[in-house]
């Protein structure tokens, strides 16, 4: 019951703030935190491990079924860096720090815990923001590829630095080749479970069984990885990626069906787990003062840590980032061009290589200083912060408690509210301040793409049609060919003078094989486009809605006239 009405009033929040234009998150966990403090309060209690199981997977595979596998691998250099290097790097230096300070008595190993646990960004919140605010699109597919990915990373190292605190002995003893195992394997079974999902698809062909099967796919993966000792994260984000991308092979209305399903599951679990968070500070406090003597100390060590994880991100991102773009601007200021087979100005040879196929798929532009700023402070924490904290075990192998799991649970809770209020806040007047929204131009860019959108239709519709009236049906009259052949190519007929469905004659039968054929020639078409870097993702899905929600129209006219 406590869970249903936390559920109720999140969503009531949730719309409270969109009809103010606030941002619903932070809404939420202030309101949150303001009833944990109500006398006679209690939080609902979940399970870490229900937590993560329940709330991540379909969160990550929402994601994924909506992002481009060949945007994925266009920055694939910055995801990486962000996704698994800065994570790594946060981890480290949280723990070599919180050890050094002795703030509390924290060992390398217990510190690790906390780094892991505070690592990975949360990037709910500054993707739903910078949707809003219209951020530059490579600048939102690095920061969602970011999002599909650091939690693996940042989950696989919280387990390898608990066994070593607990003293247990994990699947792999060498963390290197487990970590390696763990990112190989997930998306292995990931992959699988993506075709067997395809499968079982083109054998429903039931719009509402192959929703609901597709419900169950994140959480498929996510266990069925885990229990092999696996990444389920990434598992979960590849099965999204290859059912995402095989989607064109379901009929439209599934398409239709799962696109506003996933959106409502995604806000119904986004404001569930900010709840959750602001429900439990008191309790956290509570807990804190039992384990601690002093208050005070827990409180610099929270101070201390949020520092260095507001600090740490905008300095890896100068080095991953602004050192290349500022070494392009040293070079195109003092250096000069190279003769044909000559040296430049620091005697370095011109080598010009073939470029390996996978390697030219890659972008390669720099991002603005603009760009860089709003990545660096982009690194809200979340459920994946909280749920690790929670996670870490009460005792040791030798049944004593684990060290300072209240304080490292404070820590991160102290993480966590303060980066989404601090970063959270200030995030839409940066964006603003810095003029970096789209929606700042004439939106030449964005009409541009849909220009070219547009024309791969038409012109994938014509090489049908100019077949079809090349080998036309036999034994039907060429006028009602020729005006089957208008009809689909105007798109834009009346169902009163369409043929009956039902009426099972030959010139319905060909009407909708034609209809059918033009509108997979279009969507392979589209696809192949983007798939090549043609034209942008955003501009095909744009395109890709539109073809099903024109067949979705069509077909409700045909079927309204039984």
């Amino acid at each position: 019951m406590e869970l249903i009405l936390v559920v109720v009033g999140a969503i009531v929040v949730t719309a409270m703030a969109h009809r103010r234009g606030l941002e619903p998150a932070l809404i939420i966990v202030m309101v949150g935190i303001a009833v944990s403090f109500l006398p006679g309060f209690e939080a609902p209690e979940l399970d870490s491990h229900i937590l993560l199981t329940v709330v991540l997977p379909p969160l990550l595979y929402s994601a994924a079924l909506d992002f481009s596998f060949p945007t994925f691998m266009r920055n694939i250099k910055p995801i990486l860096g962000l996704g698994v290097g800065l994570v790594v790097v946060t981890a480290v230096v949280v723990a070599a720090v919180s050890s050094w300070l002795v703030v509390v008595p924290l060992t390398f190993a217990t510190a690790l815990v906390l780094g892991a646990v505070v690592a990975p960004p949360d990037a709910v919140t500054a993707v739903a923001v910078g949707r809003k605010l219209g951020l530059p699109k490579r600048m939102m597919a690095i920061l969602t590829g970011e999002s599909l990915i650091n939690d693996a990373a940042a989950l696989t190292l919280f387990s390898i630095a608990v066994a070593q605190v607990v003293g247990t002995h994990t699947f792999i003893e060498n963390p290197v080749l487990l970590f390696s195992y763990s990112a190989v394997v997930g998306p292995l079974v990931g992959a699988l479970l993506g075709y067997v999902t395809l499968w079982i698809r083109r054998r429903l062909a039931n719009p509402g069984l192959e929703t609901i099967q597709g419900l169950l796919v994140p959480f498929a993966a996510f266990i069925a990885a885990e229990h092999i000792h696996a990444s389920g994260v990434l598992a979960v984000v590849v099965a999204g990626f290859v059912v995402g991308n095989g989607a064109l092979g379901a009929g439209y209305q599934t398409r239709l069906q799962e696109r506003y399903v996933w959106n409502s599951v995604d806000v119904l679990l986004e404001a569930f787990v900010f709840a959750y968070i602001g429900l439990h500070l008191r309790f956290v406090l509570e807990d804190l003062r039992e384990a601690h003597e002093s208050l005070a100390q827990v409180a610099l060590a929270s101070g201390v840590v949020l520092l260095i994880v507001l600090v740490i991100r905008p300095l890896s991102v100068f080095l991953m980032f602004g050192r290349g773009l500022l070494s392009h601007q040293v070079e195109k200021r003092f250096s000069v061009p190279a003769p044909p087979g000559g040296r430049g100005a620091l005697g370095v040879r011109r080598r010009s290589r073939p470029v390996a196929k996978w390697r030219s798929m890659i972008d390669r532009r720099r991002l603005t200083w603009q760009e860089n700023l709003v990545v660096s402070w982009t690194g809200m924490r979340g459920v994946v912060t909280l749920a690790a904290a929670a996670a870490i075990p009460a005792t040791t192998v030798s049944g004593e408690p684990f060290p300072e799991r209240a304080t490292i649970q404070a820590i991160a809770f102290v993480v966590s509210v303060g980066t989404l209020l601090l970063q959270g806040w200030t995030l839409p007047f940066l964006i603003r301040r810095l003029r970096l929204s789209r929606f700042n131009d004439d939106h030449d860019a964005d009409r541009n793409e849909e220009i070219k959108a547009e024309h791969v239709v038409y012109s994938a519709a014509d090489q049908v049609l100019t077949e079809f009236r090349a080998n036309p049906p036999a034994g039907m009259d060429p006028r009602v060919l020729a005006e089957i052949g208008e009809r689909v190519a105007r798109h834009s007929q009346d169902a009163d003078e369409m043929p009956d469905p039902e009426a099972h004659t030959k010139r319905s039968a060909v009407f909708s094989a034609l209809y059918r054929d033009v509108l997979a020639a279009q969507r392979a078409a589209l696809i192949i486009e983007r798939d090549e870097g043609r034209i942008e993702d955003e501009a095909v899905r744009a395109m890709l809605d539109r073809l099903d929600l024109q067949e979705a129209g069509v077909s409700a006219r045909l079927e309204s006239r039984l």
